[in-house]
């Protein structure tokens, strides 16, 4: 399996600092700053950064999962919310909350809501980050 990198470099200091983020791919160059990280500023930040890959690791694991129990999905459509804040140990991720939507024929609630919890707990990137509190809210759509 590949090895994927992404750099980042930052000039300044933390609050009139800025700072700028490449992915190894080319897909994604941006700026990011105090601002666009602790307040609403332009910009980007590594927690949206983490909500991007967590939504299309948790839509890839779904759709996987699904088709792998003889339910291949239409469509998978995923947010993720990364939570940020002051903790008593400094700054921390403290939720993430993944919300789904799933078209999918021929499957009943119950399995898939079994298929949404399974991909929540076992996707990649859900692994990486077990020391945070992650939600699911799982619906079918027709």
């Amino acid at each position: 399996m590949p090895t994927r990198t992404a750099n980042a470099v930052w000039e300044g200091n933390l609050k009139e600092g800025k700072g700028n983020v490449h992915l190894g791919s080319g897909a994604f160059d941006g700026q990011y700053s105090f601002k666009s990280r602790f307040e609403e500023g332009a910009g980007t930040n590594p927690e949206e950064l983490i909500a991007a890959a967590h939504a299309g690791c948790f839509s890839m694991a779904l759709s996987n999962g699904l088709a792998s129990a003889g339910f291949t999905p239409d469509r998978v459509a995923t947010t993720a919310k990364v939570s940020f804040g002051q903790t008593p140990g400094g700054f921390a991720i403290t939720k993430i909350e993944l919300d789904t939507e799933a078209k999918v024929p021929n499957i009943d609630e119950a399995a898939f809501q079994q298929q949404a919890e399974d991909a929540r707990k076992n996707c990649p990137i859900s692994k990486a980050l077990a020391a945070v509190e992650i939600t699911l809210n799982a619906r079918l759509v027709s």
